[in-house]
């Protein structure tokens, strides 16, 4: 393991104990941890998408705010549903966020994940073309993004304003953001084809898929092929891994409070239905540092990532979660190869 992140759902709800209770309060409260993070030697971090949803939406201007605020950690996504994405602007607001940043941005895409609304891609004006299911118009439109990234023309110039034929590429360009772009793989296959396309691989605490084996191992099968993948499509460049888990060392008692309880209840993986298939969610790693120290070094998949990123309670606040980010740190991270 060599990096490890913060991973922000961007909850916010005003509801009892919530101390993120609007969108406002998500947004700065996202900037004030990305800073506490840095300052504790952190090495990431990411928010995920959702839309339709009291979470973060469309994520360049906060991912720009946060760049503006720090000049180490990595700033990213996880993922970003390419469903509702126009490719090429969201081309050019990656490349102006990835330059305020200095080249700090690692984007997480994918088809999405399960959402609140149905079919809610095409109310905003997007739907797969014919014959081509909602996935198949995500790699699509990743394609697209990519190759736009990477300073491909994409529209013809008008010699009246260029003195040039030929096909201009969107600007402004981001030097080397093109290997930045992680996909969000939810089974082997997609992991398999995420290789193949010279893309890193992001997997998280859900796997849209069940043989029976215990998440992690699962997830660590998946890992081996997506890097086969990859070799045998011959990049060049070495690819990256990331992993999401629920991490809670019970170092406070305001530790115990929040998560003790939750830790007798949620040692194994659970297997559900998801869009009509099985899934496994990866379980929560709670209790003394020394406990998940053993447990998370035995976690097949922690083992060949080379970033981990913790999932956080959002809506405790920015104190709260810089804390549990110190306590992984300080406590955890170590023995498992960090630094």
């Amino acid at each position: 393991m060599k990096n490890i992140g913060f991973l922000s759902f961007g909850h916010y709800q005003a509801v009892e104990g919530s101390l993120v209770r609007s969108a406002r309060d998500a947004l700065l409260q996202t900037i004030d941890l990305a800073v506490a993070a840095e300052e504790l030697g952190i090495d990431g971090a990411y928010v995920r998408v959702h839309h339709f949803a009291p979470q973060q939406a469309s994520p360049f201007p906060l991912l720009a705010a946060m760049a503006a605020r720090t000049s180490r950690i990595e700033l990213g996504t996880g993922v970003i549903d390419m469903r509702y994405e126009n490719p090429l602007y969201m081309a050019e607001e990656a490349a102006m966020t990835d330059l305020i940043s200095g080249g700090r941005l690692q984007l997480g895409v994918s088809r999405g994940s399960p959402e609140t609304s149905l079919r809610g891609y095409e109310a905003f004006g997007y739907r797969p073309k014919a014959g081509m299911s909602d996935a198949d118009d995500a790699r699509r439109r990743t394609a697209e993004f990519r190759s736009a990234i990477a300073g491909e023309g994409v529209a013809p110039a008008n010699p009246a304003m260029t003195a040039a034929r030929g096909l201009l590429a969107i600007e402004p360009q981001a030097p080397g953001l093109s290997e930045r772009v992680w996909w969000g793989s939810g089974t082997r296959a997609t992991a398999k084809w995420a290789g193949e396309q010279g893309m890193n691989l992001m997997s998280s605490t859900l796997l849209t898929e069940d043989t029976g084996v215990p998440f992690d191992e699962l997830q660590a099968e998946q890992i081996a092929i997506f890097r086969a993948a990859w070799l045998d499509a011959g990049w060049t460049h070495t690819p990256r891994v990331s992993v999401s888990r629920s991490i809670f060392p019970l170092v406070s008692a305001q530790d115990r409070h929040y998560f003790g309880l939750r830790g007798q209840a949620e040692s194994g993986d659970q297997v559900g239905r998801i869009d009509g298939s099985l899934a496994r969610f990866g379980r929560s790693y709670i209790g003394e540092p020394d406990r998940l120290i053993e447990e998370l070094s035995q976690d097949a998949a922690v083992r060949e990532a080379d970033t981990l990123l913790l999932t956080i309670p959002n809506q405790l606040g920015v104190d709260y979660n810089a804390r549990l980010l110190e306590s992984v740190v300080k406590y955890v991270a170590p023995a498992l190869g960090w630094r």
